[in-house]
């Protein structure tokens, strides 16, 4: 007889504000996957009124409620949640998105075939005001190389799982430091690189709602402030030619979207001297001669892609 390992247990982080009937259809999906062991969700609270109301537990599901008691937003909640959970396995659900049945068991699995991966992903399917576009990786492993070179937004947090352990004795918490938790996802990737490749199951299995409902759409300032703090904390962006004149490009966007023409087009200089084909110099300039951000984000955003 084949002894089988035993079940996981799983925790869920919903980091949530403000948006009740998006946070429940998030949560129901979650409760729903097909996992046979422990489910336990945590919805912590930021910066709004918990609604104790939602707690629940039978059947081998869990809900708990919990407010933000470390620096507000997403980091912060996120870590709150870490820390109240005892689960093996810890995952992110985003408040506006939904798990695809099956997500858990295909993740779980390969957890189970890899025995040294700490992180999994999943594909995703991005939902910009009704049209449906799939963004998949075209492989299954991802390492820090590919992170420094692309955010590789496929991977999105809604589709973070990754073993609690290895977070808390090896790759760490979510990092507050970082401006308004702009790209803490991306520094989390990183780091979780650094130790072991990302496992990634190339299926869209969750379901990423894009839009009016993002609070990060059009916040340039903390993006461009985020991003410069990146480039500090990871200097291997930096040294790669086309890290770095991804991010040049990134920042000469966010200034033109700010109307800083001079800015822009400095960072434009930079960007094209590092790397001519760099895409997001070319919309940095369209911003700087009156093509409206918003539009050509959103032009981005129907092919499942950002800036």
């Amino acid at each position: 007889m084949v002894d089988r390992p035993p079940v996981p247990s799983v925790g869920v982080v919903v980091a949530t504000h403000n948006r009740p009937a998006l946070m429940r259809k998030a949560l129901e999906s979650i409760l729903a996957q097909d996992h046979p062991g422990l489910i336990e969700v945590v919805l912590v609270f930021d910066r709004s009124e918990p609604d104790a109301t939602l707690e629940r537990s039978e059947d081998g599901r869990r809900v708990r409620v919990l407010t933000n008691n470390r620096s507000p937003g997403l980091a912060g909640a996120r870590n709150t949640g870490i820390l109240a959970l005892k689960t093996d396995i810890v995952a992110f659900c985003d408040d506006d998105d939904t798990w695809l049945q099956g997500k858990l068991t295909a993740q779980l699995g390969r957890l189970t075939d890899s025995p040294a991966a700490e992180f999994v992903t999943t594909a995703m399917r991005v939902n910009m005001e009704g049209q449906i576009t799939v963004r998949q990786a075209g492989r299954t492993q991802v390492d820090l190389q590919d992170f420094i070179r692309s955010r590789m937004a496929m991977l999105h947090s809604s589709s973070f799982l990754f073993r609690r352990d290895a977070m808390l004795d090896g790759f760490g918490l979510v990092d507050e430091a970082i401006p308004n938790s702009m790209g803490e996802d991306w520094d989390l990737l990183m780091r979780a690189a650094r130790r072991q490749p990302i496992e990634h199951v190339d299926e869209p299995l969750i379901d990423v709602l894009w839009g009016a409902t993002s609070y990060f759409n059009d916040v340039w300032q903390d993006k461009n402030a985020a991003h410069l703090w990146l480039l500090e904390k990871h200097p291997e962006m930096s040294r790669d030619k086309i890290g770095a004149a991804m991010m040049l490009g990134k920042l000469a966007f966010g200034h033109a979207a700010m109307g800083n023409r001079r800015e822009a087009l400095r960072f434009v200089g930079k960007c094209m001297r590092t790397r001519v084909r760099e895409p997001r110099s070319v919309l940095a300039l369209l911003v700087v001669c009156g093509v409206p951000a918003g539009w050509v984000q959103e032009r981005l955003n129907r092919l499942g892609h950002g800036v």
